[in-house]
């Protein structure tokens, strides 16, 4: 019996857990001494040298790990996870998730990649980053890998995602901001949406499109005995999950207002890991602005398609495993949201599947069954 049992499961969100070469291993010659420092980014989450040259684990630690069968999310997480940094490994957890599909992102290049200045870095570490992932991915068709592409410069952009199609990676991630100073429905960019649905790609924002911790001020309580849970790549204090979705929300937003689902009505986005309970709101409040502003805004009054209609049609999100489901069900559409498992990140839980049910339960069956494999296909159909 596999972890997913007779449950049919597609996963929206795993990752790989980089090793300290992960992106001068690929980079082309010209740029790899000017790459940001990932082994740098991993200190504080394991020993950076713990694993690097190493294909894999150690054989005696695989037969250890592939020996918690069906409780491998109940094991070891980051690094000494079965398949954190090994393609062929990943392969061997699938085979004891049971999941069908699974979408592979990087779990430390975000920010170096987004947050970078100089955009000949930017693009140099996405196309490193972009090999890397698709030779991880390349042996198990079950694995989705995600490019990284800035969008500061379209033409590069454009460039990436090409790139990223013909190395076989299945969605593109953006950062949650408004590139180069241009919001996200500027006409710029509509030769990005076309490619992407002329690729079949869809866009992806993830815990990484925007920095992920509030101002340092906003810690300032002037109290010495103030902890904090942050520390890290990806972990996060409590004021923080707060804020999180904001930006997010801000560009998914900005690109309804802006036209952009309405003019690309095949064009497909997903939210991941960054939560959804903020969601039906925002669907609320954006048919509000364009029933309220459409007088003011003539543009708006242009849209055939509601925004929740738009959403509903293009847009796909994953909830915490904290979060009401059924709730979010109950107050938008069970067709947005979707499964994943955070594999091997701690936040993932010990077990996802439990905890994604208890929020499921109650729910009609056909819900239950969209919640964890078939809301997936509209982003990767096949």
């Amino acid at each position: 019996m596999t972890y997913a049992g007779t449950r049919i499961i597609n996963d929206a969100d795993s990752h790989l857990m980089e090793l300290p070469d992960y992106l001068t291993a690929w980079a082309d010659p010209e740029i790899r001494d000017r790459l940001p420092d990932l082994k740098a980014a991993l200190t504080g989450q394991f020993d950076p040298d713990a694993y690097q040259g190493h294909a894999g684990h150690a054989p005696e630690r695989v037969r250890e790990l592939v020996a918690l069968g069906d409780n491998l999310t109940r094991g070891p997480k980051w690094h000494d996870a079965l398949g954190a940094f090994s393609g062929a490994e990943r392969s061997i957890a699938l085979d004891l998730l049971g999941f069908r599909r699974q979408v592979v992102f990087s779990s430390f290049c975000a920010r170096l990649i987004f947050g970078a200045e100089d955009d000949a870095v930017a693009y140099g570490a996405a196309r490193a980053q972009n090999r890397a992932m698709a030779d991880w991915c390349r042996g198990d068709a079950r694995l989705i890998g995600v490019a990284m592409v800035p969008l500061q410069d379209p033409v590069r952009a454009l460039a990436e995602i090409e790139y990223a199609k013909a190395l076989g990676l299945g969605a593109v991630w953006i950062a949650a901001d408004a590139p180069a100073g241009r919001s996200p429905g500027h006409p710029d960019h509509d030769p990005i949406w076309s490619t992407l649905i002329d690729g079949n790609i869809p866009f992806i924002l993830h815990v990484g499109s925007s920095p992920l911790t509030i101002g340092d001020e906003w810690m300032n309580d002037g109290r010495k005995d103030t902890v904090s849970a942050r520390g890290g790549a990806e972990v996060i204090g409590s004021k923080d999950l707060m804020a999180i979705h904001f930006a997010a929300q801000r560009f998914i937003s900005t690109l309804v207002l802006d036209g952009v689902l309405e003019a690309f009505p095949a064009l497909r986005g997903g939210v991941i890991e960054i939560g959804a309970g903020w969601v039906p709101d925002m669907i609320r409040r954006l048919d509000h602005a364009v029933a309220i502003w459409s007088r003011s805004e003539p543009q708006l009054a242009r849209m055939r398609r509601t925004p929740s209609e738009q959403i509903r049609a293009q847009l796909r999100f994953t909830p915490y495993p904290f979060e009401d489901v059924g709730a979010l069900v109950r107050e938008s559409s069970p067709e947005l949201y979707l499964f994943s498992s955070d594999y091997p990140h701690a936040e993932g839980g010990r077990d996802p599947i439990g905890r994604f049910e208890r929020a499921v339960e109650g729910l009609d069956e056909a819900v239950q069954r969209g919640f964890f494999a078939e809301n997936f296909r509209t982003l990767y159909p096949g």
